[in-house]
C-alpha cells in the first residue's frame, strides 16, 4: 500500500506563498520605478521652467543682435527690442483663445523690421469676443509709422484642434515691407478690408501665411508682447503648460499602488494565516 504524501496542504501553501511573493515583488519594483520616472520627468520640467525664467531676466537683445543670431530659436523666451512698421492689413485674429477663462481672440500682426527685408509675426495681445456677433471685432489701436516693439522671442502660435475647412484667405498684400512703409499705418479695421476677406482664423501656419501674403515672414519664431493692457489689448499670457502637476499626480498614483500591494501582501500572506491559526488553536483544531 503506497503511503500518502505528508502534509499536502502545507506544500500547496508554501508554493502559493512563493508565487505570490515573487508577483508582489515584481509589482512593487515596477510601480516604484514608474513613480521615480515620473518624479524625474517633473524635475526635468522644473529645470526647463527655471531656464525659461532665467532667459526672461536677461537684458533685451537689440535688433542687430537678433538679426545676427544663427538660430533665433536658440534664444527662445529672451526679450528683444525691434524697430519697424506694423503691417496692419494682414492682422489675424485667432479664434477660441481664452484669457482668465473668457473666450476671445489672440491678435497677431506682421511687423516689418526697419532697414531689413524681414518681417516678424507679433502676438500683440487678446481681445474679448462679441457674444452677439462673433464676426464683430473689438477696436485695436495700431500706431502709425516706425515704432519700437519689445517682446519675448517665442515659438510660432500654438495650434488648436481644427475641424472643418479653414477660413477664407485674406486679400493679397504688399509684396514687401518697404511697400507698406511708404504709406501710413491705419487703425485695425473692425470689419473685413475686402470682399471675401476674413481675418478670423482657427489656427495660423506661418509657412502657409508667408506663401499667401508674399511677405518675407520669418517662420521659425514669433514675438510675444508683454506688459500692461494697452491699445485695446490684454497681455496676461498663460504660462507654458509643462504638466508638472500631472507628473506629480502620476507619481503619487504609482507609489500609492505600490503601497497597496505591500499592504495586501502582508495582510493575506501573514496576518490572515496567523488569525486563522489562532482561531483553530482556540477551537481545539490543529
Amino acid at each position: 500500500m503506497t503511503p500518502e504524501p505528508l502534509y499536502p496542504e502545507k506544500r500547496l501553501h508554501r508554493g502559493r506563498f512563493w508565487v505570490l511573493t515573487i508577483a508582489a515583488a515584481l509589482t512593487v519594483s515596477a510601480t516604484v520605478s514608474l513613480g521615480r520616472w515620473q518624479l524625474s520627468r517633473a524635475a526635468q520640467k522644473e529645470a526647463l521652467q527655471a531656464s525659461i525664467d532665467a532667459e526672461k531676466q536677461k537684458p533685451p537683445l537689440t535688433q542687430a543682435e537678433f538679426l545676427a543670431l544663427p538660430k533665433a530659436s536658440d534664444a527662445l523666451h529672451r526679450a528683444v527690442r525691434l524697430r519697424g512698421l506694423w503691417l496692419t492689413p494682414q492682422t489675424v485674429y485667432l479664434d477660441n483663445r481664452q484669457m482668465h477663462g473668457v473666450p476671445g481672440f489672440y491678435v497677431l500682426t506682421p511687423f516689418a523690421l526697419e532697414g531689413t527685408e524681414q518681417t516678424v509675426m507679433v502676438q500683440r495681445g487678446w481681445i474679448q469676443r462679441n457674444f452677439v456677433d462673433r464676426t464683430q471685432l473689438g477696436a485695436v489701436e495700431t500706431p502709425a509709422g516706425i515704432v519700437e516693439v519689445t517682446g519675448l522671442i517665442e515659438p510660432p502660435p500654438s495650434h488648436l484642434l481644427e475641424l472643418g475647412t479653414a477660413a477664407p484667405a485674406p486679400a493679397p498684400a504688399a509684396s514687401a515691407p518697404a511697400a507698406a512703409a511708404s504709406a501710413p499705418a491705419a487703425a485695425t479695421p473692425a470689419a473685413p478690408v475686402a470682399e471675401g476677406y476674413s481675418p478670423i482664423r482657427q489656427n495660423l501656419d506661418l509657412e502657409a501665411f508667408r506663401a499667401e501674403t508674399k511677405l518675407p515672414l520669418r517662420t521659425d519664431v514669433s514675438l510675444q508682447q508683454g506688459g500692461a493692457a494697452s491699445e485695446g489689448l490684454q497681455r496676461d499670457w498663460p504660462a507654458p503648460a509643462l504638466g508638472l502637476e500631472r507628473h506629480y499626480g502620476y507619481a503619487f498614483q504609482w507609489f500609492g499602488l505600490s503601497a497597496l500591494v505591500v499592504i495586501l501582501y502582508v495582510w493575506f500572506q501573514f496576518i490572515t494565516p496567523l488569525r486563522r491559526a489562532r482561531r483553530r488553536a482556540r477551537d481545539g483544531r490543529f
